[in-house]
Parts: C-alpha cells; structure tokens; sequence
C-alpha cells in the first residue's frame, strides 16, 4: 500500500499573508510509478562559487592525479566528501589574460569572455554560464536564479577598469551583471516572501502554518516527517539570519561585519541559503562570491592569520606571508566542504542533493602574487544525476579552455547549445560512460 493519500504535485507551495514557501521532493509527488515504470529524475541544479585573489600553487595542487591521489594541503577540508569532488588542473580562461590585475579575470570566470576596459557605465562582457542555464531552466522554480555575495560593489576606477566587474561573476546579458544580494535577511526573504508589510516581525512558518497542516492531511507518514524536518531546517535558518541582523549596529549596511569571526558567519549563512533554496525548489542556479576582486578582507578570525587577504597573495615569496596566504586558501575550501557535506545529507529523489547538483568552485587567478591565469584552481562537487565520476585528479592537457568545463556543466543540464565562449568540446574526462 502507497504511504501517501494524494497526489499533489511538484509545484505545490505553502501560501500565507506574505509568505510563499515552496517544497521539497515528497513521494507524494511522484506520479503513478505503476504506469510509467520509475519516478521521474530530480531535477539537476548549479552552483557557482568564485574565491578571490587566487591560491598557493604549492600547497594546492595534488602530486599525483587519478583516483588515488593524495589531498594537498589546502584541500585537505575536501576528505569527508573527496568521492564527490572532482580536482581539475591545466584548464586556462584565455580571454582573461587581457589587461593586468583582477578585474578582467574575475569578470570573464563565468563568461569566458574579453571584458572591455573602461572606468565607465558602457561595460561589456558576455551572458555568464549560470544565467544561460538559468533561461533555460528557471522558468520552473520560483526563482530563475539566485545571486549572492558578501561585499558591497562601490563603482570606482582602477587601472582603468570600473570595480563593477570585480563585484560580479553572474552576468544576465553582455552589459548588465546580476546584481548580488549581500543582506543574508534580504536574501532569506526573496526565497520566502512576497511581503514584508505588518507581518514582517512573524516567522514563515506562521504565515503559512495553515496551508501546511491542510498539506499534511493529504500526504502519507513518511511525507509528514519529511515535510516537520524540513519546515523545521528552514525555521533553523531564519533564526540565525535575525540573530546576523540584531548584530547590525544602526547606521551600518545590514552586511557590514563588526567584528573578525562575522565574516565567516557571514558566509555560513550565504551558502547555506543556497543549500535551502536548492533543497526547497526555489531555483536550480546559483552564484557566490566569497569576496569581490581584491578582496582586502581580513582573515585574523584564523590562526596563525594576521592580515588581509589580498595584502598576503601577494607574498612576494615570502615564508610567513606564503604560509598565512595558504591557511586562506585551505578555509575556503573548508567552506565548500561543508556546504557539499550538508547537501549530501538531503534526501532528494533516488538520491541526494549533492547527487543532483554541479558546485563549480573556482578563482580567476592561480598565484596570486603572480596574477597568474594559467592552470587555474578548479574544483567541481557533486554527482549531476549520476553523469560525472568524482572522487578524482584530473589532470587535463594544459591549457584546455576553461569554457570547455562550462559547455560540459551547460549539456549535463541538457541546455541546447553547441558551443559556449571559446570552448572546443566537452570534457569527456569527467564524465561516466
């Protein structure tokens, strides 16, 4: 006998005064498996996420490549979850190396395209990766695509480039970036609510408690522990999200951090929004940028680290600027880890979350010291519906173009196109079969 009492079906949402709360995979929505055979595949989703000021070669990648390969230093992090993720080396961003500095690297990360220089408003780059498979797959989810970050962008000129670049990786057409969200609350609300009028001082879970007792009524045992551990996840999260805006002194942007360890905070929030818009439905696509280009924040939350970040890159080979510059590296990767780690204890369909998802991990630049946009650092997390082998090195010819990478993640969503940027085919390496 089925544990469920009705069908309902994958677009179903709790609805409340304000609140629009949409759902994760229940056995309630799946059809008749007696007429079709099997359940149909869960939907695939991206993540993209863009560390500044590039990594310690030395310390990053690994001696020896295959499935056997040893975690380097700063990937260490990655060892719960190694089966899931895959090391990539010897992939360039050709258009990049255009120009000197940050900027035209971080701006072309997702595009793969020449930016043009200019201090002004007539910027140029290209339709990012994440928004053309958002087009494509968005019109399913609430939200078509979801853009985050945790520095504010204040347009100014350097080196002739306009700092806009610098604060954005996810570009919607050739002139107009995706504007990212920095306000964890901000970002909380757009998943979760329509309104923030007099209901605004309720939680989510009020506005819609109706709708969801009505929805537990239709579905089986299994789909109501499902639906309380889930609801409960959510109310999880929007606490800690008002506990960061009662840190918020008045008169300060609502990210500004006040004191060392917000930042990580900071971060844990934003990533975990993503783990909750994917986990809920509210979109499949996502960017994240740990830090704008030339990130100066500061990292004395870490110890044995007594300085910004993008003062230490350039460590002018210096021993104890090196070694604090690695610790960087390594805490970025431990931040992946653990978003790969939370996603891998979701159910979702005949498998998990992390079973079902693409996290695109990357910077624009390999040595930081150097500027150096060859090799790039580059880790892809997750399963993508069983189509990538993880839990490997692999060690491509060099200089392989990094669209290569972005046209592969493009056709495992099965988004129609040929070509993207200076791509010249897939990256079979990757993928099973």
């Amino acid at each position: 006998m089925t544990d469920r009492f009705r069908q309902i079906t994958r677009r179903t949402v709790l609805r409340g005064a304000g609140a629009t709360l949409t759902l994760p995979w229940l056995a309630a929505m799946t059809p008749d498996l007696d007429r079709l055979g099997a359940a149909p595949p869960a939907p695939l989703r991206l993540a993209c996420l863009f560390m500044p000021n590039g990594v310690l070669p030395s310390h990053w990648t690994p001696k020896s490549d295959g499935g056997n390969y040893t975690l380097s230093p700063s990937l260490e992090p990655l060892a719960p979850v190694k089966q899931h993720v895959l090391v990539l080396t010897g992939m360039r961003n050709k258009k990049s190396h255009f120009g000197e500095g940050h900027y035209t690297k971080t701006a072309a990360l997702l595009t793969g395209e020449a930016i043009r220089k200019t201090g002004g408003t007539n910027l140029r780059n290209a339709v990012s990766v994440d928004q053309l498979a958002a087009r494509h797959v968005g019109e399913t989810t609430r939200l078509a695509s979801l853009e985050l970050g945790i520095d504010p962008v204040r347009p100014v000129v350097d080196m002739g480039f306009s700092t806009v670049y610098g604060g954005h990786v996810s570009w919607r057409t050739p002139t107009t970036p995706a504007p990212k969200e920095i306000d964890p609350r901000r970002a909380f609300d757009r998943l979760f609510r329509t309104l923030r009028t007099g209901s605004a001082d309720l939680s989510v879970l009020d506005l819609v408690r109706e709708d969801a007792r009505r929805l537990r009524r239709k579905v089986g045992q299994a789909d109501r522990n499902k639906l309380d551990e889930y609801l409960e996840s959510v109310r999880a999260l929007e606490r800690r999200v008002e506990a960061w805006t009662k840190r918020r002194p008045v008169g300060l942007p609502p990210a500004s951090p006040t004191s060392p360890n917000d930042h990580a905070a900071h971060v844990d929030l934003m990533l975990d929004l993503i783990v909750t818009a994917f986990r809920s439905g509210a979109t499949r696509i996502a960017s994240f940028m740990f830090g704008n280009a030339v990130s100066g924040k500061g990292f004395s939350f870490l110890d044995g680290v007594n300085g910004g970040h993008h003062h230490l890159s350039h460590h002018q080979n210096k021993p104890d600027l090196k070694r604090q510059y690695q610790l960087i590296n390594r805490w970025h990767v431990a931040q992946v880890a653990k978003m790969l780690q939370r996603m891998r204890e979701i159910p979702d369909g005949d498998g998990t979350l992390l079973d079902h998802s693409m996290v695109f991990f990357a910077s624009g630049l390999r040595d930081g010291n150097r500027h150096d946009p060859n090799n790039l650092p580059v880790l892809l997390g997750g399963g993508a519906g069983g189509r990538l082998v993880g839990g490997r090195h692999v060690k491509l010819r060099m200089h392989t173009p990094l669209c290569n990478l972005h046209l592969t993640m493009l056709r495992c969503l099965d988004v129609p196109v040929e070509s993207f940027g200076d791509s010249r085919g897939i990256v079979k390496e990757i993928l099973r079969g």
